[in-house]
C-alpha cells in the first residue's frame, strides 16, 4: 500500500490539470519519470535500505547493499508504472490524477506497459543475481500482491487496503533478509510496523479524497458509514496496533538487534505524536481537519521512527 504515501503531498490542496497532448510511442523523459512515481519509489528504497542497515549497520557487504538498492529502485518504479497503466481509465475520471502521463496522453499505453515490464524485470534480475533468493522472492511477491490483488480489489472492497498494506510493508523485510539471509523475528517486526502504519496513513487520504475515489469507482473509503466514523475508527484501531508493535522489540529476544534507551524515548514521543491526531480524527466533528493533520503526521512519523531504529544501533 505504499501506493500513495508521500506522492499525495502535492495533491492534498488541489490538482491543476495539464494540457492534453497527443500521445506517441516516444514519450518525454519527464513523463516517464512521473510514471515511476518517484517519491513513492524513493520511499520504497529508503525503507528497504533501513531494513538492511538494521542488520548490518557497518555496511560490511557494500556490494550486496548497492545491488539491493538498485534492484529495489527498478522494481518499485516498474510496479508504479504498471499500476498507472492498469488504472489509466480510472485516473482520467479523478481530478487528483487526471494530469498523470497516461490520462493526459503524454505516454502511449503500449509504451507504458513495455516500460513497466522492463523496469520490473531489471529489478528482479538485479535482486536475483546480486542479493539472495529470499530478497528476490519477497520482491516478486510484492509485485504480485500489489498489481494482481490490491489493484483490482480497490474497485470491489474497502478491505483491499489491508492487502495493499502487505505489499507496502515488505520492503524493510526485503532489506533485512538481504542482509541476514533469512527472515527472523526482528525482520517481521519491521514488516508489522510498516503494515500497521499504512492504515491510518491511507484512511486519512481516503477521507480527504473520498469524492475522487467515488468518481473513479474505487471502494477503499466505503466502510458503510458516510460520516467517516467507521473509517476513522479503523484508523485509530491500527494506530493502537502500531504502538504495540513499535515497542515489541523490547519483549522479544533477538540475536541481531535489541533497541536501547534512545529508541525507547524516541518511540514514546512519536507514538504520542501520532495517537493524538488519530484519536481526534475518530472522535472529533472536525473530521476533515484532523484527517489532513493525521496525513502529515504519518508522513513525518515513519522516517523518524525508522531512523531512530538505525541510529540506536550505532549507540
Amino acid at each position: 500500500m505504499y501506493y500513495c504515501l508521500v506522492s499525495q503531498i502535492k495533491t492534498l490542496p488541489s490538482s491543476t490539470s495539464t494540457p492534453v497532448m497527443e500521445h506517441s510511442y516516444i514519450a518525454s523523459i519527464s513523463a516517464l519519470y512521473e510514471l515511476t512515481k518517484p517519491r513513492l519509489s524513493l520511499l520504497s528504497v529508503f525503507t528497504t535500505a533501513l531494513g538492511f542497515l538494521l542488520h548490518d549497520p557497518l555496511l560490511t557487504e557494500l556490494g550486496l547493499f548497492l545491488s539491493l538498492l538498485i534492484g529495489t529502485a527498478f522494481a518499485a518504479a516498474g510496479a508504479a508504472t504498471l499500476n498507472q497503466w492498469m488504472e489509466r481509465h480510472e485516473d482520467a475520471l479523478m481530478p487528483r490524477t487526471s494530469n498523470r502521463p497516461l490520462p493526459a496522453n503524454q505516454v502511449h499505453p503500449s509504451f507504458a506497459l513495455f516500460f513497466g515490464l522492463l523496469l520490473s524485470i531489471l529489478g528482479l534480475a538485479t535482486l536475483y543475481f546480486g542479493t539472495n533468493l529470499w530478497a528476490f522472492s519477497l520482491t516478486l511477491a510484492t509485485l504480485i500482491i500489489y498489481l494482481f490483488l490490491y489493484t483490482p480489489l480497490k474497485k470491489k472492497s474497502a478491505y483491499a487496503t489491508e492487502i495493499g498494506a502487505v505489499s507496502g510493508a515488505l520492503p524493510p523485510l526485503i532489506g533485512w533478509v538481504s542482509a541476514s539471509g533469512e527472515p527472523s523475528a526482528y525482520g517481521l517486526i519491521l514488516f508489522g510496523i510498516l503494515f500497521a502504519w499504512q492504515i491510518p496513513h491511507f484512511m486519512a487520504i481516503a477521507w480527504n479524497f473520498r469524492r475522487d475515489y467515488s468518481a473513479g469507482g474505487f471502494k477503499l473509503h466505503l466502510l458503510g458509514c458516510d460520516s467517516g466514523k467507521a473509517l476513522s475508527r479503523k484508523s485509530f484501531f491500527y494506530t493502537i496496533l502500531l504502538n504495540l508493535i513499535v515497542f515489541s522489540p523490547f519483549f522479544i529476544e533477538t540475536k541481531q538487534a535489541h533497541p536501547g534507551l534512545f529508541y525507547l524515548i524516541s518511540a514514546s514521543v512519536l507514538c504520542f505524536y501520532i495517537t493524538i491526531p488519530s484519536f481526534c480524527f475518530y472522535l472529533s466533528n472536525r473530521r476533515d481537519h484532523f484527517a489532513r493533520k493525521l496525513f502529515f503526521v504519518t508522513i513525518i512519523y515513519l522516517p523518524l521512527l525508522l531512523a531512530t531504529l538505525v541510529i540506536d544501533r550505532y549507540l
